[in-house]
């Protein structure tokens, strides 16, 4: 009787953790696509930086920034550029 029951509950141990994986995995997809996105941001806005510097250009580069340009992509970059030309 206490096989039986030892192995139902490793049964529903690893039943639980196949559910929580499945649950999760969308989730956890997201969040590493952002950060990915993220991380690309700040390479766009160093380029940008590099670049943008000969001709006066200049960008902050934090994490709202960075935010903005992984998210949004070359929209955004071009998205902080206006805001840094008319509203800063």
């Amino acid at each position: 009787m206490e096989i039986l029951s030892s192995t139902l509950l490793i049964i529903c141990a690893a039943a639980l953790v196949v559910l929580f994986i499945v649950i999760l995995s969308k989730p956890i997809k997201w969040i590493l696509k952002l950060a990915l996105n993220t991380v690309l941001g700040f390479v766009i806005l160093f380029i940008v930086n590099t670049f943008g510097a000969y001709i006066g250009l200049n960008l902050s580069v934090g994490w709202f920034s960075a935010i903005v340009a992984g998210v949004l992509g070359i929209p955004g970059v071009i998205l902080l550029i206006l805001i840094e030309a008319f509203f800063i």
